[in-house]
């Protein structure tokens, strides 16, 4: 029986192709019949421009229906699909490339669908085994260069089928799907619920307001990132009514703030559900669907998750399990130090186990950036400002912001101009990474050791953009 994560999915279509897996907001529907002739044509357009089993795809392309089908078409011929943040820069996207080494890059998924219906569908699903990658997800390092995390087949299965009973998703949800889908969360975590169950998704290509409200009179699930309960909080639109026909809201990606989770269980009634992952593991841990969703809390590992707490009552959090990433592309060193000797990965952060086994995130070992629900590494940016005149050293944190969950800041010792250096910053990098405020002095805190103190930078400025 092949692993071949595109035969498990297609297995759990409705038997009624006819019925929907795309709602657009203009109403149109894309049917489960549709989507699996698309995902064969493209699959087919694959073959013909050479991609074989093991080659990576390169994505960098806007949310579509067709971008979902190009997915499905590289996971159907037994390639690896590597996806790339819309925002990323031509600099950006060129090192991706000299990594990766595809054999094919996209940056249209509507017109590599358009070429392909001129072909005819591949029907035939390579045969893979549950250890062949599925995909390169990359996530920046702490040195600056990013790293490809290599997920398998088998692991993603293992985490979607882990997710969805946990959450109890059935053929009988509708998914309000506004998440990216360059992203774990959106490409698939969301997804794959979907996909599992033969169910339909509305589907954004961004959170709008409007839309959003609009699309739960249909949905009885919205999986999202802080900023969205936010902002639905600040719409004097989203009342309990709206939220009536919804049976479960998701979160994660950032820390959700207990006071969002409060002011949202008073707006609707309902009770958000945090969960914890990351993208060397997807989902590693939830709160339960049955049972106290305690806020501030992440919930308890997923079935099949091993998790422990290394150093005493709080420390390092290390994971081991079935749907935890092979390793780092070409990066066999820094593989093996992201690895206990018994084989649990070390997350880099910090946290608790309560006897019963809930888990609580109190911070993070490493000096990860999550804005937006986007991983932020300081180094990259640093190591780009420090190019600039006039700059002789910057440290870059994240600081508490009321929409991001953190807002990227930099203190540079030196002379320049504000705006010049964040003009100069989003010319060079994703708009996520570029920092909101930039700040000139004459020192940086150091220890006895000269290492920067940034916990004292991020102290100072934690009132930065409160409200």
């Amino acid at each position: 029986m092949t692993a071949n994560l595109y035969a498990l999915f297609a297995s759990r279509f409705p038997a009624d192709r006819a019925k929907p897996c795309f709602i657009l907001s203009d109403g149109t529907e894309i049917s489960y019949g549709d989507l699996e002739e698309g995902t064969a044509r493209v699959a087919r357009l694959l073959t013909t421009r050479g991609v074989a089993p093991g080659d990576r795809v390169v994505v960098q392309t806007a949310k579509s229906p067709e971008a979902v089908m190009l997915y499905l078409a590289t996971l159907k011929v037994g390639a690896v699909f590597t996806p790339l943040n819309t925002a990323y820069t031509e600099a950006e996207v060129g090192y991706f490339i000299s990594d990766a080494e595809p054999k094919l890059v996209v940056r249209d998924a509507i017109a590599l669908f358009a070429e392909a219906q001129t072909l005819e569908p591949l029907n035939e699903t390579v045969a893979r085994d549950a250890d062949d990658l599925a995909s390169l997800i990359y996530t920046s390092g702490t040195t600056g260069r990013s790293k490809g995390a290599m997920l398998t087949l088998g692991g993603l299965a293992t985490n979607a089928q882990a997710v969805a009973s946990s959450w109890g998703y059935s053929d009988k949800d509708v998914l309000l799907h506004a998440l990216p889908i360059f992203h774990v969360h959106g490409l698939f975590i969301a997804m794959h619920c979907a996909f599992l169950n033969g169910a339909p998704m509305v589907w954004l290509a961004k959170f709008e307001d409007a839309a959003v409200l609009a699309g739960m009179k249909r949905a009885t699930v919205m999986m999202g990132v802080p900023t969205f309960y936010t902002r639905l909080l600040a719409n004097a639109g989203f009342t309990r009514d709206v939220a009536s026909h919804m049976r479960l809201f998701v979160s994660g990606s950032a820390p959700l703030l207990e006071s969002t989770f409060d002011d949202f269980a008073d707006r609707t009634g309902k009770r958000i559900l945090e969960r914890y992952g990351m993208s060397e593991a997807i989902v590693i841990t939830t709160n339960p669907l049955d049972g106290d969703r305690v806020p501030g809390s992440v919930g308890f590992p997923l079935p099949g998750v091993e998790l422990r707490i290394a150093g005493g009552d709080t420390g390092g959090i290390e994971i081991r399990g079935p749907s935890l990433f092979k390793g780092y592309w070409r990066m066999p060193e820094k593989t093996a130090q992201e690895f206990t000797a018994d084989g649990f990965f070390i997350t880099g952060d910090v946290g608790r186990q309560d006897p019963d086994g809930r888990v609580w995130i109190s911070g993070r070992a490493k000096d990860l950036i999550i804005s937006g629900g986007y991983n932020v590494y300081p180094k990259e940016i640093e190591l780009i400002i420090d190019e600039l005149p006039g700059v002789v050293e910057s440290a870059v944190i994240g600081v508490p912001h009321p929409d991001f969950g953190e807002a990227v800041v930099a203190v540079v010792i030196g002379k320049g101009d504000e705006r010049a250096v964040i003009a100069e910053m989003r010319e060079r990098l994703a708009a996520f990474k570029t920092p909101k405020r930039v700040f000139f002095v004459d020192d940086l805190p150091r220890n006895a050791m000269g290492k920067v103190q940034k916990n004292l930078l991020r102290d100072k400025h934690a009132d930065l953009f409160k409200v």
